[in-house]
């Protein structure tokens, strides 16, 4: 029987209709897909300074390459940090699509978890109240700290405000809008509450911020052609949760890698936690072989990360232990030479970094483009180094120093096309 016309005009305007989402989608993949820097990665070369033989040379080299290079190419040593969240929302589509369009060839899904037990991209588990805009929404009274006013209507708890994904389900967090990190912890309103950006961030691009699940996430890193660094998330509330234990979380996001058919060998997964990565090791190997172990070791009273004797497990037995891939702060693998002579780096390789090597563990690094303007002393991210940098072209005397003496594989960046313009530029990794 052949369908009646009404049916087929019916079914051709309601495809008129889903196409022009479906063509959207799938132009706004394509679009991400192809490589711009933009002027960023100038600007920093421009603000280099020449004090020393090195800073003068890759000034130099740096420049001829941004003058020469019409067609950028998309690079692995390029880790997308959240996605580009100097400028967008973290972990939102489009976050992780303008890290794409930078050239990152791997982007991160920071990986929690709802009160129904969905996965989902957060970089903490109680961070909606910073990175969202849950306390403007009527979700706010399901956080674990609610917003409190008094009887004239003023917040009087802005510093204490804590939500969290386990404080609301999966198809609550689908309503809510991603913002800026960022928040006011002395205002008296709502809005002042959430107008708390870093002044060297913007706002400008916090007019959409579309949320994601994991899987979403891995679904769109797949369309995008990138490979995929997902961190498993220590829990903020107390393991079991509602039945689910670490083990059951840690298999959790590995089996939604393996439900979407992604290789392996395309997947870095990383904690901060070694019993995840150990895991990971001997209950998935496949994707255990590129675990990334985040080392935050130096918040540990005894641990000292120039001293090799306060390393506790040590390189070695880190290594004996299955871990191939060690990611500590950038801080942790840089010293300052500060009586460098003309011929000399002022930035040079720590012992950790040394010993790292030595015991034949890749390095990652992060993050990069994640600190405030350099001509201001204190930066975090900086600190072992910071008596011989002065100006944000320091960053790329910086990576250049990861890359070329220290030897990482790979750097997680806030805007990762200035790491995508080194490494096309440099070929650091030979």
């Amino acid at each position: 029987m052949k369908p009646r016309p009404s049916i087929i005009i019916l079914f051709s305007l309601a495809m008129l209709l889903l196409a022009p989402a479906t063509v959207a989608a799938q132009d706004e993949v394509t679009a991400a897909s192809h490589v711009t820097l933009g002027p960023r990665p100038l600007f920093l070369v421009q603000d280099m300074d020449e004090e020393t033989q090195r800073s003068r040379e890759l000034k130099a080299e740096l420049m001829r390459c941004a003058a020469s290079t019409e067609d950028w190419q998309r690079s692995d040593f390029s880790i997308s940090h959240r996605g580009a969240p100097m400028q967008f929302p973290e972990h939102t589509r489009e976050s992780y699509l303008a890290g794409a369009q930078m050239g990152a060839g791997i982007l991160e899904c920071d990986v929690t978890f709802t009160a129904d037990q969905a996965l989902v991209c957060r970089h903490s588990q109680c961070d909606l109240h910073s990175t969202t805009n849950i306390v403007a929404t009527d979700l706010a009274q399901k956080c674990s700290v609610p917003p409190a006013f008094n009887e004239a209507g003023e917040l009087t708890n802005a510093a204490d405000i804590q939500c969290c994904t386990s404080d609301i389900s999966l198809a609550d967090f689908r309503t809510l809008e991603g913002k800026m990190e960022g928040v006011n912890t002395e205002a008296s309103s709502i809005e002042a509450y959430l107008a708390g950006t870093p002044g060297w961030r913007t706002d400008r691009y916090d007019s959409r911020g579309t949320l994601m699940t994991h899987a979403e996430s891995i679904e769109l890193f797949k369309a995008l052609g990138v490979k995929m660094t997902p961190e498993l998330k220590a829990p903020s509330v107390e393991m079991p949760f509602h039945g689910m234990s670490q083990a059951d979380y840690a298999q959790k996001m590995i089996d939604e890698y393996r439900a979407a058919d992604i290789p392996a060998s395309d997947v870095y997964v990383q904690s901060f936690n070694l019993d995840d990565v150990r895991y990971w090791i001997d209950n998935a190997p496949e994707f255990g072989n590129q675990a990334v172990y985040l080392d935050d070791r130096y918040n540990l009273d005894d641990f000292d990360h120039t001293d090799p004797a306060t390393w506790s497990p040590s390189m070695e037995e880190l290594a004996e232990q299955g871990v191939k891939i060690l990611a500590p702060p950038m801080w942790m693998l840089l010293a300052s030479n500060p009586e460098a002579s003309d011929e000399e780096s002022r930035i040079v390789p720590s012992v950790y970094a040394e010993r790292a090597k030595a015991a034949g563990l890749d390095l990652i690094a992060w993050t990069f483009e994640r600190s405030g303007p350099l001509a201001d002393d204190g930066e975090w991210y900086h600190s072992t180094t910071d008596d011989v940098i002065d100006n944000d072209g320091d960053k790329l005397l910086t990576l250049d120093v990861l890359a070329r003496d220290v030897g990482i594989i790979g750097l997680f960046s806030d805007w990762p096309a200035t790491v995508t313009f080194y490494d096309n530029c440099m070929n650091a990794r030979g």
